[in-house]
């Protein structure tokens, strides 16, 4: 679905128009992956949830500058995987998109 690998930073979120393989155009109307926003915020907030319970309990609740150093390191580091969940998500929910086997590479 993505043209890049996630780990190539400048082009993590280039798309390209259509399916190579079945000929489906990604973008259904104008502005439809904005709602991936929202579902990447979400996705964001759960990081933040997870990375911050498991500081208190693993690390017996460390200085303040500890959880926004570890919370914010981890989205930061996370962001194009999640930028990517979130289109995906969106096309699979919002998009009437589902996986059909024959396209399988």
């Amino acid at each position: 679905m993505f043209t890049h690998s996630a780990l190539n930073l400048k082009k993590f979120d280039q798309m390209p128009e259509k399916c190579p393989f079945c000929g489906f155009r990604y973008e259904i109307e104008l502005g439809f992956y904005w709602g991936a926003m929202y579902m990447s915020y979400g996705l964001s907030v759960l990081i933040v949830l997870i990375v911050g319970v498991s500081l208190y309990f693993l690390a017996n609740d460390p200085p303040t500058w500890v959880y926004l150093t570890a919370v914010a390191g981890t989205v930061i580091l996370l962001t194009p995987v999640l930028f990517r969940y979130a289109r995906v998500l969106m096309l699979y929910l919002f998009g009437s998109v589902s996986f059909d086997p024959k396209y399988k590479r």
